[in-house]
């Protein structure tokens, strides 16, 4: 590529960010296509089916496999025969982006889902031990690091240590990987994320039983009328000794 600088063009090399599509395939039914950075694609199925409501728990998913074609990759899931009838009268035929359409609805009144439950109160979190998790966000994004054009979810336990994240083109699919890795683990902590808080952000959190998400960036009107109502704490602009606690600060210390 060519680099233009103070009147002059300079060839150089530079690093890209893979953008590949995928299309998730249930129990053999085509089902979404999402854009996405080709790595962990595991975790990204098995938190896409259970932040979209597809499945209720880890154990509704029997099999994954995954295949690479010439047009991109397919993700075969194996879901319980329950959960594929429950899919099936759903009706979802999408494709996704990795910008800010919202995925997987036919009328607006489908933006929140009734299948949500508010999340209890069960977690206290100190802010101080926060601030090094947040210094050390950029260690789960090495393809970040040399493309500039990624995002990062990851998630931080009680204790305020950063214990793994995950990157990806989209911010959703960022989220859906580590709400992958979330649903085999504890989930005593918060999520902290490198972009705004979406409402989708917020939605998907609260469908995998998350209390706490703190963004890099700002909240949206919509992800804090969400966040309310599922007594998710969200909290934007997290920096080092600078957080901005929009909904629930009774979890915060």
């Amino acid at each position: 590529m060519y680099k233009y600088k103070s009147g002059l063009f300079n060839f150089k090399i530079d690093h890209l960010a893979e953008e590949i599509p995928a299309v998730l395939v249930y129990n053999g039914i085509s089902h979404v296509v999402m854009m996405v950075t080709p790595y962990n694609l595991d975790l990204f199925a098995i938190g896409f089916s259970l932040s979209e409501g597809i499945v209720n728990n880890y154990n509704d998913i029997l099999g994954i496999d995954i295949k690479h074609n010439e047009h991109g990759i397919e993700i075969q899931v194996d879901i319980s025969s329950r959960c594929f009838e429950k899919l099936k009268i759903k009706k979802r035929g999408i494709t996704g982006r990795t910008g800010c359409g919202i995925c997987g609805i036919e009328q607006l009144n489908q933006i929140s889902q009734s299948n949500i439950k508010p999340v209890p109160f069960t977690q206290k979190i100190d802010l101080k031990k926060i601030d090094y998790a947040i210094k050390q966000l950029n260690m789960y994004q090495p393809i970040g690091k040399t493309t500039h054009c990624t995002h990062v979810a990851a998630f931080i336990n009680i204790h305020g240590e950063l214990l793994y994240g995950y990157e990806d083109i989209g911010r959703h699919v960022a989220l859906d990987k580590l709400l992958g890795h979330i649903s085999q683990t504890n989930r005593n902590g918060a999520i902290l994320i490198s972009s705004r808080a979406s409402y989708e952000i917020v939605q998907k959190s609260a469908m995998c039983f998350i209390e706490v998400i703190f963004a890099i960036s700002a909240a949206t009107t919509l992800a804090v009328k969400i966040a309310e109502k599922y007594n998710v704490t969200l909290v934007g602009f997290a920096k080092p000794g600078c957080y901005t606690i929009y909904t629930h600060p009774q979890r915060l210390i």
